[in-house]
């Protein structure tokens, strides 16, 4: 599989482009004005300990405290009987109201969520992830080859002494590293949490204390496996700090580093532009005729698939299976391209044949295969639908591009026209009894007053006989569809 990185630059925003074989499957974006925190060690003061949920919340200096579960707290196991137990310690024993704690953000405050920390602070680099508070080596289940963890393991446990604190984890990015590359990034990890515990002891309570890295830098150090071919960046400035930071910590990645100075936005040539405009729409077409609808909501995330215009050439349930196939496919592009996460819910089309199940399963799950946020599938229900869960840690595309509709406050709908000339109705029947007046005005958007002059001019004659008094219209051009105002005169 071919990948690249296309980074788009501007003076307040950093976007990048994961591609697969030419086809858009991830988009990343910071702006300066609302970087993410994620990795983001800061030192908090405790603002509230909720025994009944086993949960703090924590000051870190953002404009919504963050949240702190018992089992993100780093502490000794309690020990039962001689033996040490795995369970988590009361949250009182752990934490007070107006305590200092060292953190690190888990997820971005989403919505109208707080961020989520973490006592348990992990520093990674290209090869490495250096746990202080844990112990052992893990190694990533991305690296399949058992003689290849067997040579990595054995390369750090060659300098990994018992008096030595904290654990690693080795990265994907690992798999054929040599033992002086994992000794260097070892050695710069234990360096550099040295350096955050100093500032972290000079640092006052709700300030940050160690920032990751930049995005274009963060591509470099977490996204550059032996299958990206090529980072595109269309920023010369950017282009040599990335480029820098490659000589000092990658030198293997220099070459495969390239600055885009093309007249075309490097978005525009391969597409972007008009596949991230496409995801923020509810609607997917399949290139069968089918398509799927998408529903982000608070709570959950669904996805419903139907044929359209597909109709086959065989059978009923052969162009059922072959639309949840392809519909698989598509989801796991888009669930990866939206950022969508949380609790998802798949409304496959229904299928007889319990094979067909199973191998549209398999479809989804072997396209999820390549997405590094974690994913849980379930089975098919008993009313045909899929559930599953995808880690959510950041704010989804749609909530980093856009906001809710102001005409609609985010509902999706509007009323009709017919609608509000009914509620205009009642409003004046309403004023006409509690107060005295000579005449009425109502002001509404044109499509309103037009409907009230048309279809429903017989019930606004009728009103006037009703209250006895007149009543004028008044077209207002800036006024939203549902919005009206009766005035008295």
């Amino acid at each position: 599989m071919k990948e690249e990185i296309l980074l788009n630059v501007t003076p307040r925003e950093v976007r990048a482009a994961l591609l697969e074989n030419g086809v858009l499957h991830e988009v990343y974006i910071e702006r300066a004005g609302r970087r993410g925190l994620i990795s983001n060690v800061y030192k908090g003061r405790v603002s509230r300990v909720l025994p009944g949920m086993q949960a703090a919340f924590v000051d870190i200096g953002l404009e919504r405290t963050a949240f702190l579960h018992v089992s993100d707290i780093a502490h000794a196991a309690p020990v039962e009987n001689g033996i040490e137990s795995p369970r988590p310690g009361n949250i009182r024993e752990l934490v007070s109201e107006g305590g200092e704690i060292l953190v690190q953000v888990l997820k971005d405050p989403l919505g109208s969520k707080g961020a989520r920390l973490t006592t348990y602070v992990t520093i990674p680099s290209r090869y490495l992830v250096y746990m202080p508070q844990g112990q052992g080596i893990g190694i990533s289940a991305r690296i399949e080859d058992e003689a290849e963890r067997c040579r990595l393991r054995e390369y750090l446990e060659t300098f990994v002494t018992e008096e030595q604190q904290g654990g690693f984890i080795i990265r994907t990015a690992a798999e054929g590293a040599s033992f002086e590359a994992l000794r260097a990034d070892m050695m710069f990890l234990q360096k550099l949490w040295e350096v955050v515990g100093n500032e972290a002891a000079r640092t006052p309570p709700r300030k940050l204390v160690h920032e990751d890295l930049q995005l274009p830098l963060r591509i470099l150090r977490d996204q550059m496996g032996e299958q990206m071919e090529r980072v595109r960046v269309d920023s010369e400035e950017t282009f040599d700090r990335m480029q820098a930071f490659a000589r000092k910590f990658i030198p293997d990645l220099v070459p495969r580093l390239e600055l885009y100075t093309g007249r075309r936005p490097i978005f525009d040539l391969y597409g972007v532009e008009e596949e991230i405009q496409k995801a923020l729409e509810r609607k997917v077409q399949l290139k069968s005729g089918g398509y799927l609808i998408i529903d982000q909501t608070e709570a959950m995330t669904t996805v419903d698939v139907n044929t359209g215009a597909y109709v086959g050439h065989r059978n009923l349930e052969d162009t059922i299976f072959k639309t949840n196939l392809e519909a698989a496919v598509a989801i796991a592009r888009q669930l990866r391209l939206r950022n969508l996460g949380g609790i998802i819910i798949i409304d496959f089309i229904d299928m007889e044949d319990a094979e067909h199940r199973h191998q549209v399963i398999q479809a989804l799950e072997r396209s999820l295969a390549g997405d590094y946020a974690k994913s849980l599938i379930c089975e098919v229900s008993r009313l045909g639908l899929v559930e599953m869960t995808r880690k959510r840690t950041r704010e989804s595309l749609e909530h980093v591009l856009c906001e809710g509709c102001p005409t609609c406050n985010g509902r999706g709908s509007i009323k009709t026209p017919e609608t509000v000339c009914y509620d205009i109705f009642r409003e004046i029947l309403r004023q006409t009894r509690q107060f005295e007046f000579q005449e009425l005005m109502v002001l509404a958007h044109p499509e309103v007053i037009e409907l009230l002059l048309d279809e429903e001019s017989a019930g606004l004659a009728e009103l006037e006989v009703t209250t006895g008094k007149p009543i004028r219209l008044q077209t207002e051009s800036m006024y939203s569809p549902e919005q009206y105002d009766v005035v008295l005169m």
